[in-house]
């Protein structure tokens, strides 16, 4: 059973998506299950086959939230032990095409944030930055095409 990297925030946030999908998706689902299946004809009841499908769904979720949570382990980036960048750092880059500055986090695949700036450490531009050093540039090819980027500093 292969260990999961993750930041205390992201380990947080599966708990609470778990707990969550425990104590209150899953008894509201019985009880909508409940109420389709007191409805009486089950073969032509869609309120009734909509909650299982959904009930489906969420122990799909919950099985899941369950085997990350119990593979992770916690992992808290310190720069001033660190003479590179690893997993868990906030990395300030330059984009020497466009001249603009962006500030990633490198988090696991269940921390991603794009809008706030967390990348997984596995993408393509998490993956060039991993034990790199400030001063260095590296080149990455995205989606968008290739970009090369200047390390400015790191955290």
């Amino acid at each position: 059973m292969d260990r999961i990297p993750v930041t205390q925030e992201t380990l947080d946030q599966l708990k609470e998506e778990l707990n969550n999908l425990k104590k209150v998706e899953r008894p509201r689902i019985i009880t909508e299950i409940a109420d389709a299946r007191a409805q009486g004809d089950l073969r032509e009841n869609a309120e009734y086959h909509a909650a299982k499908d959904r009930q489906g769904e969420i122990e799909n979720r919950i099985r899941y939230l369950e085997d990350r949570v119990a593979r992770s382990f916690v992992v808290t980036y310190d720069a001033s032990k660190s003479e590179s960048i690893k997993f868990g750092a906030t990395v300030t880059v330059k984009n020497l095409k466009t001249n603009s500055v962006q500030n990633y986090q490198l988090v696991s695949p269940e921390g991603v944030d794009p809008m706030n700036g967390k990348i997984s450490f596995t993408s393509p531009i998490g993956k060039a930055l991993m034990g790199k050093t400030k001063g260095e540039v590296i080149e990455v090819t995205t989606p968008r095409g290739t970009n090369r980027l200047e390390i400015i500093d790191y955290k």
